[in-house]
This record gives C-alpha cells, structure tokens and sequence, in this order.
C-alpha cells in the first residue's frame, strides 16, 4: 500500500511541475499570436489619416479568474474601429481584425495543442 500512495505523490509532483512548465510556455504562443494579429491587422486596416492603423494594439496577458485563463485584447483604440470593421448602414465593412485573427488561429490552435500533448507526455 506505501507503494501506491508513493506513486501517486509523485504522479502529482510531476503534473504541478507539468502545470507550470505549460503555462509559462502557453504565455508566450498567446503573446506571440497577439503580437502577429496586431501586425496584420495594421497591415489590412484601410488608411486616411493613420489615426486608426496607429492605435491598433493589445493589452498586457493577464489572468482572469481563478480558472487560470490567460486573456489578451486585440484591438483599435479608435472609437470608429468597429465601424470601420463591421460597416454602416451608410458604409461597407473593411474587416481588418477578423481576417488578422483567422490568419493566425491555426498556428495558434497548433501551438497550444502541442503544448497540451507534451505536457501530457512530461
């Protein structure tokens, strides 16, 4: 029985260790895609003035909650961002973030679904 009770702490050393291996190196996937969607989304966002490709940014990672989750937000600070992306009933949408997000989502999914197996496989 000491056996069995052995195996399991240890079980549990290894997936704490696993744990915080993962989530420092999830941290940098989220940071890096953050950093790509903001350079593509500056590259697609149509120009005037430049006051909207310029306030393309995103925010620091943070976690939310107690669940762990890591958020970053990606976006215009420009108040007209959203017109500009969705459209008017007077005006087009030029989508700019959307297409930036869906550029980088498989890379992103890849990345995190790799992380998740070697976590798993130690």
């Amino acid at each position: 029985m000491g056996d069995g009770a052995e195996a399991l702490r240890k079980l549990s050393a290894d997936i704490a260790k696993a744990a915080a291996t993962t989530e420092a190196r999830a941290q940098v996937v989220v940071r890096k895609t953050a950093y790509d969607i903001e350079r593509t989304a500056k590259n697609l966002v149509p120009v005037d003035t430049g006051n909207l490709k310029g306030s393309i940014g995103h925010s620091d990672a943070r976690s939310v909650g107690r669940s762990g989750t890591l958020a970053i937000e990606i976006g215009p600070t420009a108040n007209y961002g959203v017109f500009v992306e969705q459209g008017t009933s007077r005006m087009a949408p030029q989508p700019f973030m959307g297409p930036a997000a869906d550029t980088h989502e498989p890379a992103f999914t890849q990345a995190m679904q790799q992380l998740g197996l070697e976590g798993l496989n130690g």
